[in-house]
């Protein structure tokens, strides 16, 4: 950043007229004084003080640093000890927690979970050039949910084969729902769909028209 000029009655003055300007504290920049300017007498031939200062450049942090530092603070804030582990691998950005408690972050169905991870995914875009994939994960979550998906996925497709008539699963978020779809995509007798609009969409599980 280039150098800027800021005046004001003393030094002093012209640094504080700087942090305001560049909406930062004093330990963000840097600044050389041009001029310390003069009283005059009598508050004649007064001349202000000048400086040149610009904003300090601050260190690249890389993925693991920002979603560490984000999560920190969100943790520090609900009062829980968890460990973060982060996996940075060309655009993914796995991130495993650890700790007790676990549940607490977990959350109804994952709720919770989805959350924090739409926070990092937003958090982590903003600073990266290329569109980083983030999935957040802990005690092994996801894939237990992916199990309990498919196999309540087979089980409704059982019972739409023996009663004949479709079936409409709960609320799901869009990743619950491919969960849902890729199950039963090879299945000879049924097949789905999603409907409703968010949050309220959800899958119908029906038979294939012959």
């Amino acid at each position: 950043m280039e150098y800027q000029e800021f005046t004001g009655k003393t030094v002093s003055d012209a640094i504080t007229n700087a942090l305001v300007v560049l909406e930062t504290t004093s330990d963000n920049i840097e600044y050389e004084v041009v001029s310390k300017g003069s009283s005059g007498v009598f508050g004649i031939g007064s001349k202000p003080a000048k400086i040149k200062a610009r904003l300090k450049e601050q260190p690249k942090k890389s993925i693991e640093d920002i979603v560490i530092e984000f999560l920190g603070k969100v943790f520090d804030a609900m009062e829980l000890t968890v460990k973060i582990d982060v996996q940075v691998n060309e655009d993914n950005v796995n991130i495993n927690l650890i700790g007790d408690d676990m549940g607490i972050l977990i959350g109804k169905r994952g709720q919770t979970l989805d959350s924090l991870q739409y926070l990092v995914s937003l958090v982590v875009n903003k600073y990266s050039e290329n569109y980083m994939r983030v999935k957040v994960d802990t005690e092994n979550y996801r894939e237990r949910r992916k199990a309990t998906l498919e196999n309540l996925a087979k089980n409704i497709a059982f019972k739409v084969k023996r009663t004949k008539r479709a079936v409409s699963l709960e609320p799901m978020n869009p990743f619950e729902r491919r969960i849902i779809h890729s199950a039963l995509q090879n299945d000879k007798y049924v097949t789905t769909k999603s409907e409703g609009e968010e949050p309220y969409r959800h899958v119908v599980v029906l038979l294939k028209k012959n």
